[in-house]
């Protein structure tokens, strides 16, 4: 089950409009530091703001873009069918907007997988990819794993009012913190249409028709994915498989590390993204 995250401190965002089938949606983001581009796109259910305590320890060195994905944050929300194309065509037209290729792109969960997606789509737009805990990964035993938060998704009322009836029972079984997980969920999935598509539009092993691991071999640049050991979300193999698939990308897996990488784990991921972009600069340096 996903886990709540713990509220960011509130930060103001910038909005660039992004024209996607000749439909304007707005792209909400915030930067911070200077020196070569690196975009950040965030996880499912989450929003821009979780990668506050990362960039606080890459900001002196780069030029941090944190995007709110199309149907999350303070994004636009319009009511479709989101699939990894469209998420792809909308970093797409962002990257276009801001007029900054960046030199590398962070991604975590729906993030990398996003972030996988667009450097297969444009190859020559990204020198550096680095995959937190990646989804992407063809897996059928995610099928019906979600299942039981479909009641979550209902319209209506009374599933407010049954988890506000439920209080007092969780806290006498002592599970007020399933029961608060539980009601967060809801109010994420209310209110960013994205996951809320996801999880409702791909229930099927034959829904994972935009998985990627059928083409991330093609990708040439430097790689980097890092994972937790103690990721009960994306599971080890995925990452695995990414760093098996992708000539020469580098394997970090953090012991004790759960899925919330951005937010619970910032200094180990500086500690190994820092170096990677350092010497993958110094690479290209020493060739010329």
């Amino acid at each position: 089950m996903p886990q709540p995250i713990a509220p960011p401190p509130p930060i103001a965002k910038q909005v660039l409009t992004v024209s996607l089938e000749s439909t304007p949606y707005q792209a909400a983001y915030w930067e911070q530091g200077s020196g070569s581009p690196i975009l950040f796109l965030h996880g499912f259910m989450g929003r821009s703001e979780s990668w506050q305590p990362l960039v606080a320890h890459l900001a002196d060195h780069h030029r941090c873009i944190c995007l709110d994905l199309l149907g999350c944050g303070e994004s636009s929300k319009p009511m479709i069918r989101y699939d990894i194309a469209k998420l792809v065509a909308f970093v797409r037209g962002f990257v276009e907007a801001i007029g900054s290729h960046p030199g590398a792109i962070v991604g975590h969960s729906l993030g990398g997988w996003v972030a996988a997606a667009y450097t297969l789509n444009y190859p020559q737009s990204v020198n550096h990819l680095i995959l937190a805990a990646p989804a992407g990964i063809r897996d059928d035993s995610f099928c019906g794993r979600y299942d039981h938060l479909r009641p979550l998704l209902w319209q209506t009322p009374g599933v407010d009012a049954a988890l506000w009836l439920m209080q007092p029972i969780a806290l006498l079984l002592r599970k007020n913190q399933d029961l608060q997980t539980i009601r967060w969920i809801r109010r994420e999935l209310n209110a960013q249409p994205a996951p809320r598509s996801f999880l409702l539009d791909r229930m099927r092993p034959e829904d994972a028709i935009d998985t990627v691991e059928k083409e991330i071999h093609q990708l040439q640049i430097p790689t980097l994915v890092i994972t937790g050991d103690c990721d009960e979300t994306i599971p080890l193999w995925h990452s695995q498989t990414y760093a098996d698939q992708i000539a020469d990308a580098q394997l970090v897996i953090l012991p004790g590390a759960a899925h919330n990488l951005p937010q619970d784990y910032a200094p180990d991921l500086a500690t190994h993204i820092l170096p990677f972009l350092n010497a993958q600069t110094t690479k290209s340096a020493t060739s010329l």
